[in-house]
């Protein structure tokens, strides 16, 4: 919770006008935003962001991946430099804070310091990433895979549903697609890399904070479940002579949820469940779930993950019930750097908020350089923890006490000079 409001320099008016002016292109009729990575409204949504980076004085270029990167030189041009940004694509009738947040809110820092005329030592640099979301081509992070090594050249025949790959539309902005892994940088280039997002979720709202230290990212397991039972007529099939697969994926899922609980920092989600052949009147012949399983710390997801299928199976011989896993894939977990907590912590401090850390259960570009160079993120307040919703919502209060934690932090990180 913010105490008092000194050292606020941020301006107010202009990052949220910014803020609601970069949500508006894209905007459907039901107030949700479609700004899916490489379309016409992602190329204006840059060029918008573009135009605010020459404003705050910024030198503004695009890499090799398509990322937007606009750079507030240092007083030594060679020094290694301090990135911030987010990315600025959307799912499919998303929210005008998820992305928008981090790359208006350094680009806002450094406008700051341009009007203050402060210098650094160390450059600094606001990055508008590209196709974090991954919703049109499933593959996300693109442009800070790039950034930091991590891009598969396979990747550039990822099609989406109209048939058009990522090579494809690479040229089609502009760039040249067999170029991608040039947009890498070294890692002795890089001092460190902080990210402003929102928080997508409701710790910070039920703490009452504005804004939260994140501790790290939770790794995922996921994998899909399928259960094959015995097809039936609904109303000529006694209960005791039914092998019902929906009947043990309603335990398994409870299962989940109790497994994940015990725990205290897990969560477990099944968010996708399909019913065969699907008749009102037919008792099932299989059913297939997807489930998600997220902690910090690995160890802990880990088992529970054990438990949780190993009690699965249980239930599916109590039940005569076949099961088999199709797919299950694991993303460790990306914890944030210790000095860069503790700067964003002294950050606070001098913003007169109260210190607070969470982990983050959404994945974020800035988990791509975790072994690359030092990383942290800021989190701000999200109204109902609501996201990738027309809904979504953080108060223009808790925006500009989230930016001035990051001017803080990232004039620690260049290095003040004057």
């Amino acid at each position: 919770m913010i105490k008092d409001s000194i050292n606020i320099k941020i301006n107010k008016d202009r990052l949220f006008s910014r803020l609601i002016e970069l949500g508006n292109i894209g905007k459907g009729i039901s107030g949700g935003v479609s700004r899916i990575a490489f379309s016409e409204e992602d190329k204006r949504g840059l060029e918008l962001i573009e135009s605010y980076m020459k404003e705050a004085g910024l030198c503004v270029r695009y890499d090799f991946a398509g990322n937007l990167i606009g750079r507030k030189e240092g007083e030594n041009p060679s020094a290694p430099v301090v990135l911030t940004g987010s990315h600025s694509d959307t799912v499919y009738e998303g929210g005008k804070f998820d992305g928008s947040l981090g790359i208006i809110g350094g680009i806002e820092v450094l406008q700051v310091m341009k009007e203050q005329g402060i210098i650094t030592e160390h450059p600094i640099e606001v990055i508008a990433y590209r196709d974090e979301e991954g919703c049109r081509f499933k593959a996300g992070y693109s442009g800070s895979r790039a950034m930091t090594g991590k891009w598969n050249s396979e990747t550039l025949n990822y099609m989406d549903s109209n048939g058009m790959t990522i090579r494809d539309v690479l040229k089609l902005n502009g760039f040249d697609p067999n170029k991608v892994h040039e947009a890498q940088r070294s890692r002795k280039s890089v001092k460190a890399h902080v990210e402003l997002h929102i928080e997508q979720g409701k710790v910070l709202e039920q703490k009452q904070q504005s804004v939260g230290i994140v501790s790290g990212i939770c790794g995922s397991s996921r994998g899909r479940i399928l259960l094959r039972g015995e097809a039936g007529h609904a109303g000529t099939t006694p209960m005791n002579l039914r092998r019902d697969p929906l009947v043990a994926a309603a335990k398994i899922i409870q299962m989940i949820n109790e497994e994940a609980n015990k725990t205290l920092t897990t969560v477990g989600t099944v968010g996708k469940l399909e019913v065969f052949p699907g008749g009102a009147n037919v008792i099932p012949d299989r059913v297939e779930f997807s489930v998600d399983i997220r902690d910090l710390n690995g160890n802990v997801r880990d088992t529970v993950e054990e438990k949780v299928l190993l009690r699965a199976k249980e239930i599916c011989q109590e039940s005569g019930i076949n099961m088999e896993v199709l797919v299950w894939r694991k993303g460790e977990s990306k914890l944030c750097s210790e000095s860069i907590q503790n700067i964003i912590k002294d950050a606070c401090l001098k913003s007169s908020v109260d210190v607070f850390s969470l982990p983050s259960g959404a994945g974020h570009d800035s988990g791509n350089f975790d072994g690359f160079c030092p990383m942290g993120m800021i989190f701000v307040r999200s109204k109902d923890g609501v996201s990738h919703h027309p809904a979504e919502w953080s108060s223009p209060e808790d925006c500009v006490i989230g930016t001035n934690v990051l001017y803080h932090t990232l004039l620690d990180l260049a290095v003040l000079v004057k």
